[in-house]
């Protein structure tokens, strides 16, 4: 009997063009996209990883952007399953740091100046990632004029209500006594913690923990955390890169991350656990 009876099967491999693997994935885009400006061979490895993070912020992005849509048409289940998607995306994105986190000053001076006056302070993914939090401020948008793509779904993302402003005007139409002068602020502007808010969250928190509010709650609450522990690993990874001066692009470095790391996302539902 022939060998080639017991062989598995082999499977079309014969396509006019493109496969379709690549047709959906455009992975030979993906592949090609790391233009090196050193001939260091650890600039690879801090090109795509932060190329992979710009792509993991367009991921959570989404994952926000659909969460604020359904609790906007009081669809809780559907914001429930983007927001629990986002957690293990966000968990990723923090995963990414692990190939950068040990990078001595020697390491990391090697290619520097390639990066020019580019920081990632300047992303403007990340940027919407940060507006979607309810952190917004207007001159954000000063970096991005020359690239009307960007301008404008970062204009749009400002004006829009954040995340956490969809989630309080859900808790408003079902009942709870949400302060008015927060549901109806400027949210175009960054958000304040509100004593009134923390005490609808600590309300909800002394109540049925198996509510879909507390549950809701506890999903923030995991993705604050996880967006901590981002901005807690920038900072490692950065001061232990290059000490404290100044970040490229004329940031000011550590100093900026010390500050962005000890900012709580979702304030009040920190703050309301004192009360419970």
């Amino acid at each position: 009997m022939s060998h080639e009876a017991y062989e598995p099967e082999t499977p079309h491999l014969d396509f006019q063009g493109t496969t379709p693997y690549e047709d959906y994935v455009k992975a030979d885009v993906l592949t090609h996209l790391q233009h090196l400006l050193s001939d260091d061979p650890g600039e690879m490895v801090f090109l795509v990883t932060t190329q992979v993070m710009e792509l993991w912020f367009t991921c959570i992005v989404h994952e926000w952007e659909t969460a604020a849509k359904a609790l906007r048409n009081d669809d809780v289940p559907t914001a429930m399953d983007a927001l629990k998607r986002s957690i293990r995306e966000l968990e990723a994105l923090n995963g990414s740091w692990t190939p950068l986190a040990q990078l001595t000053p020697q390491q990391f001076n090697s290619y520097r100046s390639s990066l020019g006056e580019g920081s990632g302070f300047q992303s403007a993914m990340y940027r919407r990632l940060e507006f979607l939090l309810g952190e917004k401020s207007a001159s954000m948008l000063v970096p991005h004029r020359g690239s009307p793509r960007a301008y404008a779904e970062l204009e749009k993302a400002l004006h829009e209500p954040s995340l956490y402003d969809e989630v309080l005007r859900l808790l408003a139409r079902r009942g709870h006594p949400v302060p008015q002068e927060v549901l109806n602020r400027d949210v175009s502007q960054r958000y304040e913690a509100s004593p009134g808010v923390e005490r609808v969250w600590a309300d909800i928190y002394a109540g049925d923990e198996h509510d879909e509010p507390a549950r809701l709650g506890e999903a923030l609450t995991d993705v604050a955390e996880l967006v901590w522990r981002w901005r807690n690993d920038h900072l490692v990874a950065t001061r232990r890169a290059m000490g404290a001066k100044p970040g490229t692009g004329g940031s000011a470095g550590v100093a900026w991350l010390e500050k962005r790391a000890r900012k709580n996302v979702f304030p009040e539902l920190w703050t309301a656990r004192s009360h419970v």
